[in-house]
């Protein structure tokens, strides 16, 4: 995974702007990226979607005081809280922000629009009702850090042997891109978020991308059915690991607020 969940981006730069750590415009260009417009439908008391943000100053006024990440996968409903309909549509989009302060949650529908050659990407988020109750399956950041760090050595044993590690030009590329990234000193999450939180994320991310290009690198030198069965074996839950971390650090600014 070599970019934050859209999830991800909202849930840090939205709690980085109801900290008052950063201005609207600054949080609603964060949260859009690279995408060219996002808007949020379904909000209480708005009559069709609006910019984020409105959608932001609506939800602070609505009670939330914070937002929570769901990186949720069939059979693993991380983050969720309920009730079923909102869990449904979270885990078709794989990803989905709950609030915290207020039972409500947003899930990205992502379209693409425009001619051939200049296709861009549109995000709507629909607001819906959650369950006001404690997320799925989050680890704290502690528990998360050394979940990674065991996990990362597991996984680079078991894909060496299976000679399936991220190997050739398109890897190596991958693993440039991610390098060149991380030297630019960009933030990996917004204001206000605690030095461990990033350390959790960046590791995180490491190990998404070993993961990543694991299954992007077709069968490798795992050539037999038992082989590639060990490769999948081995992947499924590094791959869990790390997406729970990623929940952990984006949620910690609400853990904090949480503890006091």
């Amino acid at each position: 995974m070599l970019s934050e969940p859209r999830s991800g981006r909202l849930a840090a730069w939205g709690n980085a702007l109801l900290a008052g750590l950063v201005s609207p415009d600054d949080a609603a260009l964060a949260m859009v990226g690279e995408d060219a417009v996002h808007r949020v439908e379904g909000l209480p008391g708005e009559p069709g979607p609006v910019g984020l943000t409105l959608a932001m100053g609506r939800l602070r006024g609505l009670g939330v005081t914070g937002f929570r990440v769901a990186l949720p996968a069939p059979g693993h409903p991380l983050g969720l809280s309920g009730p079923p309909e909102f869990n449904a549509r979270a885990l078709d989009a794989e990803e989905a922000v709950v609030a915290f302060g207020a039972p409500y949650g947003l899930v990205p529908e992502v379209y693409e629009a425009g001619p051939d050659g200049d296709v861009h990407v549109e995000v709507l988020w629909h607001c819906l009702p959650v369950r006001e109750a404690p997320p799925a399956d989050v680890p704290s950041l502690g528990e998360a850090e050394r979940e990674l760090a065991e996990a990362l050595r597991e996984a680079t044993e078991v894909l060496s042997r299976l000679d399936v590690a991220g190997s050739g030009p398109v890897a190596e590329a991958a693993l440039d891109a991610y390098r060149a990234r991380a030297e630019r000193g960009r933030e990996v999450l917004a204001p206000g978020y605690p030095p461990r939180a990033v350390r959790v994320l960046e590791l995180a991310q490491r190990v998404a991308l070993l993961v990543s290009l694991a299954y992007e690198n077709g069968h490798g030198g795992a050539v037999s059915a038992s082989e590639m069965a060990a490769r999948g074996q081995a992947l499924r839950p590094v791959e869990r690991t790390a997406r729970r971390a990623q929940v952990a650090a984006y949620n910690a600014y609400v853990e904090e607020r949480e503890r006091g």
